[in-house]
């Protein structure tokens, strides 16, 4: 498979946490993918997260070998992966990743893959300014502010280098418990961040709503979902249902003018004062 553009950025720190249940981090360095064998090392990442973790249901795709999770999508894509450099290791661990679809990208594929789940059709005014980050991956042992933030420093170079500030993603969240925790969550944000009715998307796979769920004052907001809201993101509607992920997907988008200016300072004005 050849691996294709977008290779501009990258960016590394020190995390001064430790990684759960593992060694401490002497830094951590985010870069993208040039090279099939780093892809597959994302693939493989996304396949122990997916499948081991949450059970999903994943197919192979042709070409790729068995333990990997893999689409018609990422040849489109960028990947973005963070590695580990921790004390005593000889190879770094690549504990995260992220890829993402360009509107140019996503013109070649025919859609964004948000699409396989979504009627898009009111975000058609953002569309030439809109990337779509899927596959959102961080290995459980790794799963601290330092592999967030280092992520989504990149992310945000790479942005602002291709001229977008609007992104759009879907969060994932598990249904081994029926659904319940599921429904809760969408209650409880559709009351607190639900996009006005011009942004809604709709589901072409409903989750039902109709399972008893948890007190909507209990429903936890999983860490990833609660990085998107802090930065001002929206849901863009009800959740769809992922059979293969066994999943519920929440439609969040994010615009770059809606961040608050503690993570503006952050993520954003430091690059352009770079350029």
């Amino acid at each position: 498979m050849q691996v294709t553009d977008h290779r501009r950025a990258s960016a590394s720190s020190t995390d001064a946490r430790q990684p759960v249940g593992s060694l401490r981090a002497r830094r951590l360095e985010a870069s993208w993918v040039t090279q099939t064998e780093e892809l597959r090392e994302a693939q493989r990442l996304r396949y122990r997260v997916f499948a081991g973790e949450m059970g999903a249901r994943l197919c192979a795709y042709p070409g790729v070998p068995p333990g990997h999770d893999a689409d018609r999508f990422d040849e489109f894509c960028a990947h973005l992966i963070v590695r580990a450099w921790s004390a005593g290791c000889v190879v770094p661990q690549v504990v995260g990743t992220y890829r993402v679809l360009t509107p140019q990208a996503a013109l070649r594929a025919g859609g964004f893959y948000s699409e396989t789940e979504f009627d898009l059709a009111p975000l058609g005014p953002l569309r030439a300014r809109m990337a779509e980050l899927g596959r959102a991956c961080v290995d459980p042992k790794w799963r601290t502010g330092g592999t967030i933030l280092t992520l989504w420093s990149a992310l945000g170079k790479f942005m602002i280098g291709h001229g977008l500030d609007v992104a759009l993603g879907c969060a994932s969240v598990g249904l081994s418990d029926g659904g319940g925790e599921a429904v809760a969550l969408w209650h409880r944000l559709s009351a607190s961040h639900l996009a006005p009715a011009e942004r809604r998307v709709r589901p072409l796979r409903p989750l039902p709503l109709t399972q008893a769920p948890l007190p909507v004052a209990k429903a936890s907001v999983p860490p990833l979902i609660k990085g998107y809201l802090n930065c001002g993101a929206e849901l863009l509607g009800a959740p769809a249902w992922d059979r293969d992920f066994n999943t519920a997907e929440l439609p969040m988008l994010m615009r770059f003018a809606d961040l608050p200016q503690r993570h503006r300072r952050h993520f954003i004005d430091p690059v352009l004062r770079a350029r």
